[in-house]
């Protein structure tokens, strides 16, 4: 077998004939391949005879890109059948390259040693430094091909695949398993990291506007409809009799009235706006006890106008924050969803 010479006659045809657009599968890439296949083969033992094969495997396995991008694996088996003869291959030794070649096709299915070696060599950056630069060029291959939609869509794919990818020689797994593992956590961390701002923001606007619709809420009561004896609707309404009756502290009153709807609530819609609605009343109670908001006018009229203005407003600003404020919304998303 003449190596030097074959390895030199498909590197010479991948640099005239390749696409230009191939700016990852080039010959640059292929010298790396080959480089990092003779580095493994060494350290796992491999000599002689079958480190001429995996060479050879090696230069080949992608010059399949010279007439196509998907299926290329079959092509470059095409292309060894068809020069290696040349330089002294017999027709067993182009079936086991064809073999180590076709194994790197995605998934990878190597079944022996040499086939083993070259998929860990073909997807040696995976865990190395270099794996962002790597994988920017062939996100523009994949654009190209129309594999990938657009860079979101890519880095959910690469992610899918770096966290599955598993190399098969003890050589590659000491060299490489560390970096692929911190590669998939920077990678993760960067495609989750546009959707975990805008949660965060979601989030922030739900407390500005439960703590402004609580207030609001409170002020109503407090400036309104208490120092009046008022009474509104739903469970703010019960609460308010109770404490007129009684002379139970409203704060307390509102939060024990509202516990029933708030465990309610957790199967009515879901434990997300339980918990919220809790936190919601459990605020409002504090917001009655602590702040001391002046009565604003005892005028019946401006009462009825502005402390049922008030209280809506503060009540529709805690529902657009996805909670509730006064249990009977509760029951009546329950009764909805019954009827």
């Amino acid at each position: 077998m003449q190596v030097d010479a074959a390895v030199a006659f498909i590197v010479e045809k991948l640099k005239e004939g390749l696409p230009k657009y191939l700016v990852y599968h080039n010959v640059e890439h292929t010298n790396q391949v080959l480089k990092h296949a003779i580095e493994l083969a060494l350290d796992e033992g491999v000599s002689g005879v079958d480190l001429d094969l995996l060479t050879t495997a090696a230069a080949y396995h992608d010059a399949g890109f010279l007439e196509k991008y998907d299926g290329h694996e079959m092509v470059s088996c095409t292309y060894a059948k068809q020069f290696l003869p040349n330089f002294g291959y017999s027709e067993d030794q182009i079936s086991q390259i064809c073999e180590i070649i076709m194994a790197t096709k995605i998934p990878q299915t190597p079944t022996n040693l040499l086939a083993q070696i070259l998929c860990d060599a073909d997807l040696y950056y995976i865990g190395t430094d270099d794996y962002g630069k790597v994988t920017d060029h062939l996100y523009a291959e994949f654009l190209k091909e129309g594999l990938a939609k657009d860079k979101m869509d890519w880095q959910r794919q690469q992610i899918a695949f770096v966290s599955s990818h598993k190399y098969f020689t003890s050589s590659a797994n000491k060299k490489l398993s560390d970096k692929q593992h911190k590669n998939r956590i920077v990678l993760e961390a960067k495609t989750e990291s546009p959707h975990t701002i805008k949660h965060h923001e979601s989030d922030f606007m739900d407390i500005l506007l439960i703590l402004a619709g609580v207030v609001i809420t409170a002020f109503a009561l407090k400036g309104f409809l208490v120092p009046n004896q008022f009474f509104d609707g739903g469970m703010t309404g019960i609460s308010l009799l109770i404490h007129e009756i009684y002379h139970f502290n409203l704060a307390y009153v509102i939060v024990l009235v509202n516990i029933p709807f708030i465990i309610m609530s957790a199967f009515a819609v879901n434990r997300g706006f339980a918990i919220k609605t809790f936190f919601c009343i459990a605020l409002l109670g504090i917001c009655l006890l602590y702040p001391n908001f002046p009565m604003i006018t005892s005028d019946k009229l401006l009462v009825s106008i502005f402390g049922g203005f008030f209280l809506g407003l503060g009540i529709g600003l805690t529902m657009r924050a996805g909670c509730a404020v006064d249990g009977i919304e509760v029951l009546a998303l329950y009764t909805l969803r019954r009827s």
